[in-house]
């Protein structure tokens, strides 16, 4: 699970992302986790995206890059909980969902992700 010394290390932009998603979950479904928790969602996220081709990241600029097309959304979110569950993070099911959620809504509000 990534710890607070990865937190304070993040680029601003990613800062701004996890902010955001954690402004969007419920107080009640906030319980037992932390930001931590909702970096760790989003680097399964893309460990899956880079996994099925959708992702690279140029080893000597480790500049990333996305590719278009469709995700499986619940094999990506099966795959984020077996990485939860490794890591040993109290994530359920619900947590997970409502993380993938506000990826998609930043997504959105960026112009990432058209609906």
């Amino acid at each position: 699970m990534a710890n607070g010394m990865e937190m304070s290390l993040l680029e601003p932009e990613e800062r701004k992302e996890v902010d955001f998603i954690w402004n969007l979950i419920p107080a009640e479904d906030k319980q037992g986790i932390t930001e931590e928790d909702v970096l760790l969602v989003l680097d399964a996220m893309d460990d899956f995206l880079e996994e099925v081709g959708l992702l690279h990241v140029d080893e000597e600029t480790g500049e990333v890059e996305y590719e278009d097309g469709e995700v499986d959304e619940t094999a990506q979110m099966e795959y984020v909980a077996e990485v939860a569950k490794e890591q040993h993070s109290p994530l359920t099911m619900v947590q997970i969902q409502l993380i993938m959620d506000g990826e998609f809504q930043y997504g959105l509000q960026e112009g990432w992700y058209e609906e």
